[in-house]
């Protein structure tokens, strides 16, 4: 059997151990972190990736697990609600999407993959590929030998940088940052968005979480400087609403750095191949990044599993994914530019159209019209059935 390694205990990581443990491989997984990580952002399960964890025998531990999300509002700088709809509508899921915070979803994937070896604490140093195999000396010191190498290491994949371009990176001139905060605003399963010109801020709370959590976007490419939580503060300094408040829980778990996407002509190099954002990042505004790793971790595993060899299995994974990464980074750069407004009046603009549009009776269907790319982006893959060579999972 294969051995493979991937390098990245995240959703694309450890969704690859899973499908290529029940194809017959043997999967490595190494990570740096001392174990699964556990709370993080809410993220969608969206189109074929509902079919992935369907597949995977966990889709009703998630749905167990969803954010349930109740209700989404806009406020003002007096907190006052502009417009209000219920969650679904406001997260733009439907067609059963699920929501799930990400530590949960990796928790439940990490149960799925009993049997396979992880090397916690611990990360690729240096690569070398031979005819053969592909030898890894890990920052432990230990060396071993593996049949393929695959990079699941994220936007910064430390992978990717010593083996494919160095110019892969895209910003899209915004930043983004993500931590835990007290929820002071007593919310229940709802979600509320502030929005100023080149700045919104989101806090929510959910059914898994008796806190709450904050994310701020905001338009700039200046380089992100060494105190982030000071460049962040300084960023929003004199902003309404709670945000002075929301800025004083900068916490351990503090989370800040460019909105970007990975563009690559090709996912592998000899025996290495990349999978989720360390491929092909589309960003956290194009609600798909999960939804890509899951997909991706699918394809890639069955697509080797499928083929004579190898390079075989590269290319196929590259051609049945290239269409569906396309579709779904598209939506990176537009719905950003929905999601932070440049202008006052672009701000007084969108705060009218939601507070009228709140109140018509139609407004789901409206949404609904207006949600539709990110769908049609979500289902452009049709899945193959792979032979499974091994029940074990």
């Amino acid at each position: 059997m294969k051995k493979v390694l991937i390098s990245g205990a995240g959703v694309a990581g450890i969704s690859l151990a899973y499908w290529l443990r029940r194809n017959g491989f043997t999967p490595t997984v190494v990570e740096r972190s001392r174990g699964i990580r556990d709370g993080g952002y809410k993220v969608d399960i969206r189109g074929a990736a509902v079919d992935v964890v369907e597949r995977m025998r966990v889709l009703d531990q998630i749905r167990e697990r969803v954010t349930d999300v109740r209700a989404g509002s806009v406020v003002d700088g007096k907190g006052r609600r502009v417009a209000s709809m219920n969650g679904d509508t406001f997260g733009g899921r439907a067609h059963g999407d699920a929501e799930i915070l990400r530590g949960d979803l990796l928790r439940l994937l990490f149960e799925a993959t009993d049997g396979v070896e992880y090397l916690w604490g611990d990360e690729i140093a240096d690569l070398c590929q031979t005819g053969d195999d592909v030898e890894v000396t890990f920052a432990s010191g230990a060396t071993r030998r593996f049949d393929l190498v695959v990079g699941a290491d994220g936007l910064r994949s430390n992978t990717r940088e010593k083996v494919f371009a160095d110019d892969a990176i895209r910003d899209l001139g915004y930043r983004v940052s993500i931590f835990d905060v007290p929820n002071h605003l007593g919310l229940d399963r709802e979600e509320l968005t502030y929005v100023s010109p080149g700045r919104t801020v989101l806090v929510y709370s959910t059914a898994q979480d008796t806190g709450a959590k904050a994310m701020f976007l905001f338009a700039d490419d200046a380089p992100v400087p060494a105190d982030p939580r000071q460049y962040l503060a300084d960023r929003y300094r004199g902003e309404g609403w709670e945000v002075a408040t929301l800025l004083e829980h900068m916490g351990d778990d503090f989370y800040l750095d460019t909105l970007s996407q990975v563009h690559l002509d090709r996912w592998s190099n000899g025996r290495i191949a990349l999978v989720g954002d360390a491929a092909y990042c589309a960003s956290v505004a194009s609600g798909q990044g999960t939804s890509l790793a899951l997909v991706g971790a699918y394809v890639l595993a069955g697509e080797l599993a499928a083929a004579q060899n190898h390079e075989q299995g590269f290319a196929g994974y590259e051609t049945e994914m290239r269409e569906f990464v396309t579709a779904n980074q598209k939506l990176g750069p537009a719905n950003i530019k929905r999601m932070v407004l440049a202008s006052k009046a672009q701000v007084r603009l969108s705060m009218v159209f939601l507070s009228l549009l709140s109140k018509l009776p139609g407004k789901d269907r409206i949404i609904g019209q207006a949600m539709k790319p990110l769908h049609r982006a979500a289902t452009v893959i049709s899945l193959k059935d792979y032979p499974v060579r091994c029940s074990r999972a």
